[in-house]
Parts: C-alpha cells; sequence; structure tokens
C-alpha cells in the first residue's frame, strides 16, 4: 500500500509542469497519500533535498511556466552509486513510489532505478520537443507552438516590409516536430527537419524558384538539421546575392511562458492518472494519451522507440506554404 509519493521533474523544463505537480499532489492527497517534492530533479534526490507538498503549496500554479521543483542535469545519477545513494535517501524519507515529469532521458534514469530496486515509478512525459513515443503529445509541445507562431508572425511582417528571407531557428535536437507543426501554422515556405537528408540542395531548389519572384519567405529550420541553420544561410548568400538574407534563432523563449489551455488540461490528465497508476499497481511505465485514451507505456520501449516526424505531413505543410510561379 502506498503512503508517500515523491515527485520530481527532470531535464529540459516544458510549460505545464507546474500542472501536473498540482494534479499529482491533489489527487494523492484525495486518496489519503502524502506528497513530497523531490527539488532539482536526480540531482535533489542524492542531496536529499525533499519537501512536502499539500494542496495550498500547488495553488495557483496551473497558469506558471517552467517547474516550481526546479530541474537540473546529474551525471552522477547514470551510475549505480549514485543510484544506491538515492533510493537510500528515498527509504528515509519513507516515499514508497515515485512520479517522475520529463523526457527520454529523464525515463532512461527512472527505468534503471525501478530496475535495479523494484521501487514503484511512473513518468509523465514532459518535453517541448514531442518526441516521446507512447503519446501523441508531451507537456509543453502546444505551448511552444504557440510561442514560435506568435514570434513568426512578428518576423513575417518586417520580412515582408523588406522583401527579406528570413531563416528562422527552432527548438529540435533529433526531432522535427516543433519545426513542422510550427511551420505548418506559420505558412512557412520550406521546413528542414533532421529526419530528412539533403536540407542544402533542398534549400537552393527552393530559392532557385523563388529568385524569379520578389516576395518575403519563411523558413523554418530545426535546430538539429546536419548542415546547421547559419552555414546553409551563409552559403545561400554567397549562392543567391540578389536576396536580403537574414537569421532569426529563436533559443529558449520556446520553453518560457504561462502554459496554453491544452497543456494545462493534458498535464491535469496525466497527472491524475499517473497516481491512479501508481494505487492500482501499475509500476516501470510512462502514461501518454493516445487517440483520445489513456495508455501506459512501459519505460523500456518508451525509451527504445523514437517517434519520428511524418514526412506526409511534412509534404503537405510544403504543398500549402511554398509559393507556386503563378503567384
Amino acid at each position: 500500500m502506498i503512503k508517500k509519493i515523491g515527485i520530481l521533474t527532470s531535464g529540459g523544463d516544458a510549460p505545464g509542469m507546474n500542472a501536473a505537480i498540482r494534479a499529482v499532489t491533489r489527487t494523492a492527497i484525495l486518496n489519503e497519500i502524502s506528497v513530497v517534492g523531490i527539488m532539482a530533479g536526480y540531482q535533489g534526490l542524492l542531496n536529499g533535498e525533499f519537501n512536502p507538498l499539500t494542496g495550498q503549496s500547488v495553488r495557483g500554479i496551473i497558469q506558471t511556466g517552467g517547474t516550481i521543483l526546479r530541474s537540473a542535469r546529474c551525471p552522477e545519477f547514470r551510475n549505480v552509486e549514485g543510484r544506491k545513494k538515492g533510493i537510500e535517501n528515498l527509504k528515509k524519507e519513507e516515499i514508497d513510489a515515485l512520479v517522475v515529469i520529463g523526457g527520454d532521458g529523464t525515463f532512461r534514469g527512472a527505468n534503471e532505478l525501478a530496475k535495479e530496486y523494484d521501487i514503484p515509478i511512473v513518468g509523465i512525459p514532459g518535453t517541448i520537443d514531442n518526441d516521446i513515443y507512447g503519446t501523441e503529445y508531451t507537456i509543453g509541445y502546444d505551448t511552444c507552438l504557440n510561442t514560435i507562431v506568435s514570434a513568426v508572425d512578428k518576423i513575417r511582417d518586417t520580412g515582408s516590409s523588406h522583401n527579406r528571407i528570413f531563416f528562422v531557428e527552432v527548438m529540435g535536437h533529433e526531432s522535427g516536430f516543433i519545426a513542422m507543426n510550427s511551420g505548418l501554422a506559420c505558412g512557412a515556405d520550406i521546413i528542414l527537419i533532421p529526419e530528412q537528408k539533403n536540407q542544402l540542395e533542398k534549400t537552393r531548389h527552393f530559392l532557385a524558384e523563388r529568385a524569379r519572384q520578389n516576395k518575403s519567405s519563411v523558413i523554418m529550420v530545426a535546430e538539429g538539421v546536419k548542415e546547421g541553420t547559419m552555414a546553409i544561410a551563409e552559403k545561400m548568400k554567397v549562392e543567391f546575392s540578389q536576396f536580403d538574407i537574414r537569421v532569426s534563432v529563436l533559443g529558449y523563449i520556446q520553453r518560457g511562458g504561462s502554459p496554453s489551455a491544452r497543456d494545462r488540461i493534458l498535464a491535469s490528465e496525466l497527472g491524475v492518472e499517473a497516481v491512479h497508476a501508481l494505487i492500482t499497481g501499475e509500476k516501470g511505465i510512462m502514461i501518454g494519451r493516445l487517440y483520445g485514451k489513456m495508455r501506459y507505456e512501459p519505460f523500456t520501449t518508451a525509451i527504445k522507440l523514437h517517434k519520428c516526424a511524418d514526412a506526409e505531413f511534412l509534404r503537405i505543410a510544403e504543398s500549402i506554404g511554398t509559393y507556386t510561379p503563378t503567384d
């Protein structure tokens, strides 16, 4: 019987994490389970940084970005000795189970801890990259897209005024979901993602077509594109000197801000389900939402299988966004 749950956030912060913390805390308390917040992710677990959470302490956080529990990298947790130290601290605090909120790296750590010590652990996918297998959306992804759309709309205003071509770099080291979907929402002319090859040639072909016209363009680029945003832009400046080409890197603005309604709802649903899963004896799983239903995905498959951007969806986005010769 679970009497006390520990909760931590790890990896990159994502809007909606606080909504998940709130949902876990209030659902646990409703089921007469106490909750402890573990500060700074796995580093806080090793350092014994524990703070009790109450219904009052999570009041008024659903609308805030970031994470009230903070996050940090913890290389020590990758070692057996580090994880042993963490489990000893959990025992001292009399914590029976864990809820971890984060992405792939967070779940890898949780999976190792669960295998070595058989402690019940449930994960909630919180990452703006939306690259976790087993769920259609991850917490923070929708807010990130809305932030990008707002920024690119402003960039397009100045681009149109000066007939400039803007390369807009967005986050996504290994996944093109952010670039692909924000590109569709912004009406980007072409979208460059890590999942596809020959990004330089793709850009060259587009600009050759655009040379016949005198219009501004937005080219959306995921930061993980092999050739690199700046390198591609510099080469295009040389080859197409008739264009006024600029680069805008949106950076960490994409992580911040008040979570969207969609992220708040998703985080709340996943947080409630995480507690129910622990109560019913589930362990070593991630809670996802797929095809409108809750889904329990084992950590082993969530971290092993890679969710890739849909090439067909990319084709649709570019068919709508790209200017045709008749424009």
